[in-house]
């Protein structure tokens, strides 16, 4: 009885001593796999070469603190159109200040000169003849109605002039009279005065030789 239980025993030694080991090598086996998973799972989460790239979307601007409308394309045009206009117009209106600043003088004097000559002056006077008139161009006036008035002394001797210019409406009622002058024309000698108008652009005037007088 006792022989059998010993050898009994025995056996389960030995089978003990054989699991030892075996288990000890698969442990060993599985330390590096269990190793290299921590490795891994700590790549994934601290942002390494290795981790996945994230995708950044646009969120939509806020709007909560805008003011007012965006105005639209045709209000943005329609404003710059209207501010064209206004520039325009202002660019005009300088441009005929100039034209007629620079000829004001001299004609303000021949006119005042002219106006007195014609007051006793009948009828057309003598020397209708020797004047003319052409239109300017109102791009070289900033707009402005202007003709010249052309003189010649076709006369022998030397003589001034006086001319007065009447604006007429399409009705032919006169609106406007301008008087210019030349004074001391040689024989032949030829004066280019102009007849500015001062009225709107509409409705359009016509010039017109009312009197021409040499003296």
């Amino acid at each position: 009885m006792d022989t059998h239980r010993t050898r009994t025993t025995s056996r389960r030694g030995d089978t003990a001593g054989r699991r030892r080991p075996a288990l000890a090598t698969v442990a060993m086996a599985l330390v590096p796999v269990l190793g290299m998973t921590a490795l891994a799972a700590c790549g994934s989460d601290g942002g390494g070469d290795t981790s996945p790239s994230a995708t950044v979307r646009p969120s939509a601007p806020a709007t909560a603190s805008f003011t007012g409308a965006v105005p639209s394309a045709l209000e943005s045009l329609a404003a710059s159109a209207k501010a064209s206009v206004s520039a325009a117009a202002s660019s005009a209106s300088a441009r005929a200040s100039e034209f007629e600043a620079s000829v004001s003088a001299e004609v303000a004097r021949a006119g005042t000169a002219a106006e007195k000559e014609l007051k006793d002056v009948d009828g057309r006077g003598n020397a209708t003849a020797d004047v003319s008139l052409t239109g300017k161009p109102r791009a070289e006036t900033g707009g402005l109605l202007a003709v010249v008035v052309n003189i010649t002394n076709r006369s022998d001797d030397t003589a001034s002039y006086a001319v007065q210019v009447d604006f007429q409406a399409p009705d032919g009622k006169v609106v406007e009279t301008r008087y210019v002058g030349a004074e001391d024309l040689a024989p032949g000698e030829r004066a280019l005065p102009l007849a500015i108008s001062r009225k709107p652009p509409e409705p359009q005037l016509t010039a017109k030789i009312a009197k021409a007088q040499r003296y």
